[in-house]
């Protein structure tokens, strides 16, 4: 029996070393971020909000998921259809907020299926019977613009547009930072000096005057406003990208690559890069929360995207306009400081979680 033991244990042992596997270091972040609750929370929410902004059209719209009318299923969300399919009188698209539409889909044997709310973000409801700016009612549930347009349907697509835009203009700008810091870092010396001076020479150029010069020259819109603020949003992510190159590139590891005769792209992208990549991760929550606050601010100067496109800017200007239509201003006010406070946490959350002093230092605080 005891031999059995004796022979049992280390191979019992051996089976434990092998089933235990220690996490990566992305899993150990991801972990500690999650121990950050009000960030991780604030993660979901975002991600949940963004999710439901992007299925807008399926609950937010003005025409019907299905319709059957006369034994025959209808798709007016992916298809057009005109009024005559539906017993109307003329070949244009059907209006299905047109009370004489509605009554046709209630005759038996018919029904239409609406999303919850029956407005997209530019229906006009020529059948409203309150003038505009309309309060909150169980028509509109936040209620109407000084268009008449839904301004539920307007935060949630203006919403859906805002992220979007901070995403690829954060992409764009962390893209171009990279490349301009990892290069100025590595390398140093004189390529260096000449990078830091045109950065210096380029950053001092009014940003705002050349927008409103290229909006008085082109029509404002989604493109070109990426563009202008993509020229300039790399600048400041540069300098700590720079500063951990700088750090990171006499560590014995890139010696050793450099001994090993691997080209210098090969240590930046394979060496220094992932090494120096906690800026970077740490400032996108910042730097999406900027992109949005700049659309915003765009957009509440006229110099942003074009009419009819959904802008938290836009409904706060006509908050501004409408003081006595307070719903308007209150609702895209708590819609843009939600999303902020939430950009913020998870930021505060991934820093956190990326320095691991800190995230010791509470793990030591929680188990006092």
């Amino acid at each position: 029996m005891n031999r059995v033991r004796a022979g049992a244990e280390p191979e019992l042992r051996t089976e434990s070393v092998r089933a235990f596997k220690s996490p990566t270091p992305a899993r150990r972040v991801w972990l500690r971020f999650k121990q950050q609750r009000l960030g991780y929370w604030s993660l979901i929410v975002f991600l949940v909000a963004f999710a439901a902004s992007l299925a807008g059209p399926l609950w937010c719209n003005d025409k019907p998921i299905v319709v059957r009318y006369e034994g025959h299923l209808y798709f007016p969300l992916f298809k057009d259809y005109p009024e005559t399919a539906f017993g109307g009188d003329f070949p244009t698209p059907a209006d299905y907020l047109d009370p004489y539409i509605r009554h046709r889909f209630d005759a038996p044997g018919n029904f239409a299926i609406y999303p919850p709310n029956p407005y997209y973000y530019d229906t006009l409801n020529y059948f409203a019977k309150v003038p505009n700016p309309a309060p909150p009612s169980r028509q509109n549930w936040l209620g109407t613009d000084e268009s008449g347009r839904d301004l539920f349907a307007r935060l949630l697509y203006g919403f859906r547009v805002s992220v979007e835009f901070a995403l690829v203009l954060t992409f764009i700008g962390t893209l171009l930072g990279v490349l301009a810091g990892a290069v100025q870092g590595y390398f140093g010396g004189k390529v260096d000096i000449i990078g830091q001076r045109l950065i210096e020479i380029w950053s001092s150029l009014p940003e705002l005057y050349l927008l409103i010069i290229f909006a008085a020259i082109f029509e404002p819109g989604f493109v070109l406003l990426i563009v202008l603020l993509s020229l300039f949003g790399w600048i400041g992510l540069s300098d700590y990208v720079r500063a951990e190159f700088l750090r990171n590139r006499n560590q014995d590891y890139v010696l050793a690559a450099r001994a090993m005769g691997l080209s210098n792209w090969q240590i930046i992208w394979h060496h220094v890069l992932p090494n120096s990549l906690t800026p970077v991760i740490t400032f996108l929550p910042f730097r999406m929360s900027g992109a949005i606050l700049a659309l915003t601010s765009l957009d509440f100067l006229g110099l942003g995207v074009p009419a009819p496109t959904p802008s938290l800017g836009e409904l706060l200007a006509q908050g501004k306009r409408n003081l006595d239509a307070w719903w308007i201003a209150l609702s895209t006010f708590g819609v843009l400081v939600a999303t902020l406070l939430l950009l913020t946490f998870i930021g505060d959350a991934l820093r956190n979680a990326l320095d691991t002093r800190i995230s010791d230092a509470m793990k030591a605080g929680g188990n006092q």
